[in-house]
């Protein structure tokens, strides 16, 4: 039996597989073809899959679940697989008995091979949210395709080329995932789909403001962020940043996944906001990434030495500290999170929540927050797997719960159709009644 080759230790929720059991055509994805799998190759990988989680899932007894029956159960299914498309979503089905996060097959046309800054990937300048069971277009960048053939947040989202959100709802429809983790699924398939190759095409059904039925289609064009570098097997990311500043100078950070060719961007951000009255840092549909980052940007907003949560395996113990750095903001902090908020981003938020640093504003977040790490399988697939469980300073594990907001604001149709976010309306609220407190306590003294 090959063994697996491992990486380092990250925290994040890869969604790659399920995106690559719908590809649109058209899409980029690796340039190396899938490497041909045998009867007996297949069976070596099975194997591979549940040996390694019989021995390093972090509880031995695995939640409760039997594991050797579970090997019975789906060892003839992989008997008789024709594909290695089959078999990958045998595997998955197989760790979905698991009932946990981070548990993942990702085959290798979804992994991104090349390690150029570049993104190969092209879109058309939007992202959605699942919104009441709708999928909504909740971004539209200025000046994108999507701007110009006249998309608009609010707008729901029908069909994507001869492919309905239905159709992509059921493939679903069984999943033993949390509903919170099947939500986030469906968003990222249905993103797959609107996104691919520059210089093609995506048609795309929607609602418009006044429930009006339409069609447009649109030319891709190169995605704008850039593509973290490739670390041991974890494949390179799509990486977004945005760092401004708000109406009465509060400074706004948003990243879209937690890589380190980010990190000096982030510190950047903080450090060039000395004299904001607020930061408001936006995590909403940010599924995690390099675990450590999260100590490591706490630092820069805290006065002492304070611990996030900690990590435990089966014979080992790993607390995350944030040690304070040199001019550390020490202002207002929001952060902003939703159901699509994962991983990196719920320790984070979790950490300053119990902390006292930080009120976290918006919908609880996804409730998937193990430490896992990336093994290369003999099909070439890679297998993220957890290795340990988290929890909060305060001892509260996050997997299956979720964040729970300090101030609850719900991301709605006519709030995107008004052009508001209350979700950072409110969080810029809270910046300002703290600052006001302030001053009437300064007043007084």
């Amino acid at each position: 039996m090959k063994k697996l080759t491992l990486t380092i230790l990250l925290l994040t929720l890869l969604s790659l597989a399920a995106a690559a059991q719908t590809q649109a055509p058209g899409q980029s994805v690796s340039a190396t073809a899938p490497v041909a799998a045998s009867t007996d190759l297949r069976q070596e990988t099975f194997d591979v899959v549940w040996t390694t989680v019989k021995e390093k899932h972090f509880d031995p007894d695995f939640g409760g679940v039997n594991w050797d029956k579970v090997r019975e159960q789906y060892a003839p299914k992989v008997a008789a697989v024709k594909s290695n498309q089959e078999l990958y979503l045998i595997l998955q089905a197989m760790l979905g008995e698991l009932h946990q996060s981070h548990f993942s097959i990702i085959p290798p046309e979804a992994i991104v091979d090349d390690d150029s800054k570049e993104p190969k990937g092209g879109g058309i300048g939007l992202d959605i949210r699942l919104v009441d069971g709708q999928v909504i277009i909740n971004r539209v960048e200025a000046g994108s395709k999507a701007s110009v053939a006249g998309l608009r947040p609010g707008f729901i989202i029908k069909k994507i080329d001869d492919m309905t959100i239905d159709q992509i709802r059921q493939r679903f429809a069984k999943s033993t995932e949390s509903p919170a983790i099947t939500r986030t699924r469906i968003t990222r398939v249905a993103l797959a789909r609107i996104n691919g190759k520059p210089e093609t095409t995506v048609r795309l059904t929607y609602l418009d403001e006044a429930d009006q039925a339409r069609e447009v289609t649109v030319e891709r064009e190169k995605l704008k962020g850039e593509m973290s570098p490739r670390f041991g097997n974890f494949p390179p990311q799509y990486a977004e940043f945005e760092s401004k500043r708000l109406a009465g100078g509060i400074g706004y950070i948003r990243f879209n996944v937690f890589v380190t060719p980010l990190m000096d961007r982030i510190r950047g951000a903080i450090r060039s906001m000395p004299d904001a009255p607020g930061i408001v840092i936006d995590l909403r549909g940010n599924p995690g990434g390099f675990g450590g980052m999260a100590p490591g940007i706490a630092g820069q907003l805290e006065a002492k030495q304070t611990s996030l949560g900690v990590m435990k395996g089966r014979a080992s113990r790993l607390a995350f500290i944030a040690f304070p750095q040199k001019d550390a903001y020490l202002g207002p902090v929001v952060i902003l999170v939703d159901g699509g908020s994962a991983s990196t981003s719920e320790i984070f938020a979790a950490g300053l929540q119990e902390n006292g640093r930080a009120t976290i504003v918006g919908e609880r977040t996804m409730g998937a927050a193990l430490p896992s790490i990336f093994g290369k399988l003999p099909t070439g697939a890679l297998f993220q797997y957890a290795i340990a469980d988290f929890k909060t300073p305060n001892g509260v594990l996050i997997e299956g719960v979720g964040v729970k907001p300090d101030i609850e604001v719900k991301l709605t149709r006519r709030a995107l159709l008004e052009g508001r976010d209350p979700q950072l309306d409110a969080a810029v609220s809270i910046i300002d009644q703290k600052n006001s407190k302030q001053r009437r306590v300064s007043a007084g003294r």
